[in-house]
């Protein structure tokens, strides 16, 4: 892939990931807050980019959408690797919820 391929790439995802900002924003506000990461100042932003500021946005060369775990055991629970499948993904979501709580704090 050339890095023009690349930059195609990077503005569908952003673009994609804020309209599902957006979208998960509209409908229930306090868990779209957590399950994206977010404070209430950058959730009021995205909730009112209009569209031409949602492309304008997308179009920049960074991707919007970032890892929230920086280590290879979670990814590896996300995954369903361990002895139990959905005991491993349970173990995640509840390992994320608790790294989220500590930002917050």
């Amino acid at each position: 892939m050339r890095h023009s391929d690349f930059q195609a790439e990077i503005r569908e995802l952003n673009v994609a990931f804020l309209m599902l900002a957006q979208k998960m924003l509209r409908g229930d506000r306090e868990t779209a807050m957590f399950r994206l990461g977010i404070g209430e100042e950058l959730a009021d932003y995205i909730e009112n980019l209009s569209a031409a500021r949602l492309v304008r946005m997308a179009d920049n060369p960074v991707m919007i959408p970032r890892f929230r775990f920086d280590d290879e055991h979670l990814a590896r629970l996300m995954a369903g690797e361990g002895r139990d499948e959905t005991a491993s993904t349970l173990h995640a979501a509840i390992i994320v919820a608790g790294r989220a709580t500590k930002e917050v704090a």
